[in-house]
């Protein structure tokens, strides 16, 4: 089983991965800075 924080780790890694570390510290910022419900967020994409 995955710990919290191996998956906050593999998260993060990801985000950097993709976006790179810039944009992933936005991107997470974003998210921290406004209420934030995943679910409704994966709708309108």
């Amino acid at each position: 089983m995955t710990t919290e924080t191996e998956i906050k780790l593999k998260g993060y890694q990801t985000l950097v991965d993709s976006l790179g570390v810039v944009e992933a510290e936005q991107f997470i910022s974003l998210i921290i800075r406004e209420p934030f419900d995943y679910t409704e967020w994966q709708k309108t994409l």
